[in-house]
């Protein structure tokens, strides 16, 4: 009996043991990766990887501020831009099951003042209301000198009765507008701030100590101690700035009231607490939170992209994952969970870094996938002969046009922007505009015809991710 015991424990230690070892080489390969983007694409951000609600990698590149140097660390809080969508679909949602209103309610039930007849909750949580985008209509008529809150926004709206993109419930089209406003219902109908309301209601149970709203950094001269501030790069000086100085973005001054689509501020590892709350029903009823993340309208048709309450959902070929991502000028934020595996991806930079795209890499790398790490590409000189048989259409998930201009091959998209595709080999491509992309092409093995061999397959390389690509 006592040997039988002993071997069982011996069984579990050894396969401890093993399961340690392969949690490092992953977390090593995860490192390589993410290290060989900070170094030759300027990464810059917070990393977390769990598996079963379990940290296996989480570590931060770079600066939190490239003015002073100040580096990140793992209690950095980042503005999660668009990921607060979410939180703010969460707010309605538990005041829905708490009986304080209904999704079939008018958005006219609670802001009368504006123009916009038959639009009701679900359709703004869903993105198919049809509302104008403030962002857009502020930008040329709003008194930039001022910075603009929910009110003001709400105020503007019903002045300028700006019409809607089209009739409610017909189509899909992203919604600033309608979670800014949903944000506002959520006031209303509680009585209370949204940061309070947030505050009381979901960041305080979940335990979120680093999370809040902040709506208040340039109005009030508010701070958080252990900021990522948002910077954008300048190719022409080789600089980083704060986007507050560059003309362009001064937005991010005047729009900096408005809360509901983003502001919600937070870490890595209060994300991680977020992602379990979700998935454990820890706040919302488990009815309400399956329809939160049931696939309430189609985005894309051919990738089955659906968007449910604040998430979007798509089966990919690692598994079925809810996602959001967020973007604000400094910010690119992205949060993702493999239902299938229970595999959370978190990545929160603020220098404009493609999170969504990095993450795409880090799940292949968790999943065991191949995955190229970055090295800093040379151009080649290639003749106009040379480079004329990559010329054509090939088609991944969507179509790319490959075509020639003099001795330059190039990537056109169908709008017709060009993107010079520099040859590092006989047979290899990447992409001019600093970002780590390739394409790749695999010729046929006939020495007699050097000149004429023909493609036998192509892949694009997508932040070292191979995607296979057919010619049509």
């Amino acid at each position: 009996m006592k040997a039988t015991i002993f071997s069982a424990i011996a069984a579990l230690l050894l396969f401890a043991c093993n399961s340690n070892k392969e949690n490092s080489k992953t977390a090593a390969q995860l490192d390589e990766y993410l290290t060989a983007q900070s170094t030759h694409y300027r990464f810059n951000g917070n990393v977390l990887v769990a598996e079963n609600g379990k940290i296996v990698f989480q570590k931060s590149y770079g600066y939190a501020n490239f003015d002073t140097q100040r580096m990140l660390n793992d209690s950095t809080v980042f503005e999660l831009a668009s990921v607060s969508k979410q939180f703010t679909a969460t707010a309605i949602l538990l005041l829905k099951d708490k009986g304080k209103l209904k999704l079939t309610d008018s958005l006219r039930q609670y802001f009368p003042e504006l123009p916009y007849s038959g639009i009701s909750l679900y359709q703004m949580l869903t993105h198919t209301s049809g509302l104008p985008d403030y962002e857009e209509a502020m930008n040329e008529k709003w008194d930039h000198s001022k910075i603009a809150f929910n009110n003001d926004m709400i105020a503007f709206l019903a002045k300028e009765k700006l019409p809607v993109l089209f009739a409610p419930g017909t189509k899909w089209t992203y919604s600033n507008t309608a979670y800014a406003i949903l944000a506002s219902i959520a006031e209303k109908v509680s009585g209370q701030p949204f940061s309070e309301y947030m505050a009381q209601n979901i960041f305080k149970p979940l335990q979120m100590n680093h999370t809040r709203i902040y709506n208040t950094r340039r109005s009030l001269k508010d701070s958080i101690a252990n900021y990522a501030y948002g910077f954008e790069y300048n190719d022409s000086l080789k600089k980083y700035f704060m986007p507050d100085s560059v003309n362009e973005l001064k937005f991010v001054i005047y729009l900096d009231g408005i809360q509901g689509d983003g502001v919600v501020n937070s870490t890595t590892a209060d994300l991680l607490k977020w992602d379990r709350a979700i998935k454990n029903n820890t706040l919302l009823n488990q009815a309400t939170q399956k329809e939160m993340l049931k696939e309430h309208a189609i985005v894309d048709t051919v990738k089955k992209l659906y968007y449910g309450f604040g998430v979007f959902t798509e089966k990919t070929e690692l598994g079925n994952i809810i996602s959001h991502s967020g973007g604000w000028p400094g910010y690119t934020t992205y949060l993702a969970r493999n239902v299938d595996k229970d595999q959370t991806f978190i990545v929160l930079s603020n220098n404009s870094s493609p999170s969504p795209t990095i993450t795409t890499a880090l799940q292949h790398i968790l999943n065991g996938k191949p995955v190229a790490v970055a090295y800093q590409h040379k151009a080649i000189t290639m003749d106009s002969l040379a480079l004329q048989q990559f010329v054509g259409k090939y088609k991944a998930t969507d179509e790319i046009r490959i075509e020639r201009y003099g001795n330059k091959l190039f990537r056109v998209n169908p709008n017709g922007q060009k993107m010079e595709l520099k040859p590092e080999s006989a047979t290899k491509f990447f992409y001019a505009d600093g970002s780590d992309r390739q394409v790749e092409f695999e010729m046929d093995a006939d020495p007699q015809d050097a000149v004429h061999k023909k493609i036998t397959k192509a892949w694009m390389i997508n932040y070292g991710v191979r995607i296979p690509l057919e010619k049509i």
